[in-house]
């Protein structure tokens, strides 16, 4: 089904909703859609619809929708399960998927659902969990198929078919030791047209590494990008086996990261429910807020210092906004460039001078350049050389500032371990702000006074 066709079908169902058709829509969620549409029409749709939606789906691909839908939707639908009904849904789960889910239930119910299962599967999940989330460990699944280096290849494919279905993106089978030690990757097209009686240990490939359990799961993600990989092997610190990450959740970490990078800029969870209850939403917003209305009684307090040459010269009001703003959005660019490069792995300690370098030059020739603008304006607005003078050469401090701040902040706040994305704009923005009043209004009290 192609995105046209997609949103068709949701627009009937829309449609379907307002007229209470539920047949209709009964039959379109578990027919028609897939389940990444379905979860798609629950995520767009408000708290009340939601709930319909969901009791309209059919047992069998519940399980399937709900490891589509975000963190948020998510642990508000299992919120409203009870254990029975969990229990019935992991059952379909991969093993990460489950244990994503693990983490969102309750602790009574987590350990329910922990003493229903086999030994086997127990000891999976609870390898899993033992990871952190954004670990290579907490990414992987532990459904692998492993072969050992001595058998021939024909006994391999005989091996293989025994199974009823390969796990989900299998494109290489992993060579192991009887410790269960990583040897290397046989993969499928390989096998298909080696000679049968080859041995795995002539045909299996040994040049690329298995992933470390505690690599972060950013760096999982620049690896899939970097060999093209469409599956990787997991080892713990002995190099033993313990899964394989597939491309699924990798992109998945791409597009958290990505809704990370963009949600922090306004202190929100990546995870934000577009239609989260108010008191949730303002729980969360409220804290970002606060720290906002700090960094502005800051610069509020830096205007006050000059209360007495702003009495003397109105102009000065009507101007300051102009230098606060023209500093902002100059520092903006700059924090979003080193941001979008420190995720990508670009921005590094070696190539951090050149690049402060490049934006201070820029952020000079930009500063004359629009200096020279505003100051022309404002000569003609107020018929007052010296405005002019003195609101060029604070726009001009005020872009360096800009400059040398969003391109340090990044840099710095990576190195304390904080987060830049979360917390560089508000501390940018208070940086051009003190820093804009402060050069305007110095400069305005050492000529007017």
């Amino acid at each position: 089904m192609n995105a046209s066709t997609n949103e068709s079908e949701l627009d009937k169902l829309n449609t379907a909703l307002e007229e209470g058709a539920f047949r209709q829509i009964r039959y379109t969620l578990n027919k028609t859609l897939r389940p990444s549409e379905v979860a798609h029409l629950i995520e767009k749709s408000p708290p009340k619809e939601r709930r319909l939606l969901w009791s309209m789906i059919h047992k069998d691909i519940e399980a399937d929708v709900l490891q589509e839908l975000g963190d948020d939707v998510k642990s508000e639908i299992l919120s409203k399960m009870n254990t029975s009904e969990v229990l019935a849904i992991s059952e379909s789960l991969e093993t990460d998927d489950l244990a994503d889910m693990m983490q969102q239930l309750p602790e009574t119910v987590m350990h329910e659902l922990l003493r229903s299962m086999d030994h086997q599967n127990r000891e999976r999940l609870e390898k899993v969990l033992s990871y952190p989330e954004d670990t290579a460990g907490g990414l992987m699944n532990t459904d692998t198929i492993t072969i050992r280096p001595d058998i021939t290849i024909e006994a391999a494919l005989r091996y293989l078919r025994r199974h009823a279905e390969l796990p989900d993106m299998t494109d290489s089978l992993f060579v192991v030791s009887r410790k269960d030690t990583y040897i290397g990757s046989l993969p499928l097209t390989r096998m298909l047209v080696s000679d049968p009686s080859s041995t795995v240990r002539e045909m299996m490939v040994t040049d690329k590494p298995p992933i470390p359990a505690d690599m972060e799961d950013t760096l999982v993600a620049k690896l899939f990008e970097q060999e093209d990989l469409v599956s990787a092997p997991v080892v713990d610190e002995d190099g033993q086996l313990l899964g394989r990450i597939t491309i699924d959740d990798v992109v998945d970490v791409i597009r958290e990261d990505a809704d990370h990078s963009l949600m922090s800029m306004a202190g929100l969870d990546e995870d934000e429910d577009t239609f989260a209850p108010i008191m949730k939403t303002t729980r969360r917003r409220a804290v970002w807020l606060g720290i906002n209305l700090i960094t502005a009684f800051l610069a509020s307090a830096v205007i006050g210092l000059f209360e007495e040459t702003i009495g003397k010269v109105v102009a000065l009001a009507v101007l300051m906004p102009i230098v606060a703003s023209m500093g902002g959005i100059a520092g903006s660019q700059v924090l979003t460039l080193m941001i979008r490069g420190q995720a990508l792995g670009h921005v590094e300690r070696s190539n951090a001078g050149w690049l402060l370098n490049r934006e201070m030059v820029v952020g000079a020739l930009n500063g004359v350049l629009w200096a020279l603008v505003v100051a022309v304006i404002a000569i003609i607005w107020f018929q007052d050389l010296t405005i002019g003078i003195i609101i060029a050469c604070a726009i001009i401090i005020n872009l360096f500032a800009a400059a040398l701040a969003g391109t340090m902040l990044p840099i710095i706040l990576k190195a304390w371990g904080i987060d830049p994305a979360l917390a560089g704009s508000v501390l940018l923005t208070t940086i051009t702000d003190v820093v804009g009043f402060f050069a305007f209004l110095g400069l305005a009290t050492f000529f007017y006074s």
